[in-house]
């Protein structure tokens, strides 16, 4: 589904939107007062210290947590609703890839891929839905005989393919990627992120997507949001938010490591 243009001169509605965001773990405050917008069809990077509340935020959206206050809308639709038809189009129109895959140990990849065609199309023939998920192995950059291979079987880098494609199943308009190339050598992650481009860009996804890897954020991401302080403390490209003068924004983004991912970026 693609983001859906807006007339000139007008901003198109954010996709996801949220406010005043609060979340606490006993006396710990994660969030407090936190804003944050999504923009249809962007990739956003988000970034922060550890504590931070990068997971927390992405759940927090996904109405896996509940918020201690605050407003989330997703596609238009308020996250935090009660109402359970409401909720399933929430579900339905969003898919994530958590940072170990989440996969089921005892169901091969196709099977992985499935439950969530079994969930929202229960109707459709098994040999339809095969088929399906087929595709989504493949479109994931799995070779074809995955699809009858346990997680066991898979690379670290291959289980997180097969999340991605458990991701896509129902071909969901927004798109939640959490560390997705953590544990990857720089081969295997380079190709990850060129992987999540072709498909934010042939797909019209919009991704949400939680990192610490200063290569992704150099070579995918449109805009990066920065968690410190307990809020969102700069959203926009990444060479405005290298230019704002915050110790972690300057000690993240100004150190060897973030160089050489410049340099690396300018070089491509």
């Amino acid at each position: 589904m693609a983001a859906q243009l807006s007339p000139a001169n007008e901003p198109a509605a954010p996709i996801v939107r949220v406010r005043g965001l609060t979340n606490r773990f006993g006396e710990q405050v994660v969030h407090e007062d936190l804003d944050l917008d999504v923009r249809p069809g962007e990739i956003l990077g988000v970034v922060g210290g550890s504590g931070s509340g990068k997971s927390v935020l992405m759940r927090s959206i996904l109405a896996l947590r509940t918020p201690d206050a605050g407003e989330i809308e997703v596609l238009g639709l308020d996250a935090r609703s009660d109402d359970p038809e409401l909720r399933r189009m929430i579900e339905r129109n969003t898919g994530v890839l958590f940072q170990d895959g989440a996969l089921f140990s005892s169901l091969t990849v196709g099977e992985n891929v499935q439950v969530p065609l079994k969930e929202y199309h229960a109707d459709l023939p098994d040999s339809w839905r095969y088929e399906l998920a087929l595709l989504k192995v493949k479109l994931a950059g799995l070779p074809a005989d995955a699809i009858n291979k346990l997680p066991s079987q898979l690379s670290g880098g291959m289980r997180k393919r097969a999340g991605l494609a458990r991701a896509l199943a129902l071909d969901p308009p927004l798109l939640f990627l959490d560390e997705p190339t953590a544990g990857l050598d720089p081969i295997g992650a380079a190709a990850f992120d060129r992987l999540i481009r072709t498909l934010q860009q042939a797909l019209g996804l919009t991704v949400f997507l939680i990192t610490h890897d200063l290569d992704t954020l150099y070579a995918i991401c449109d805009r990066i949001a920065v968690l410190a302080d307990r809020k969102v403390i700069a959203c926009a490209p990444l060479h405005e938010v290298e230019q704002i003068d915050h110790p972690w924004i300057q000690e993240y983004f100004h150190g060897p490591r973030a160089r050489a991912a410049r340099d690396a970026r300018e070089g491509s």
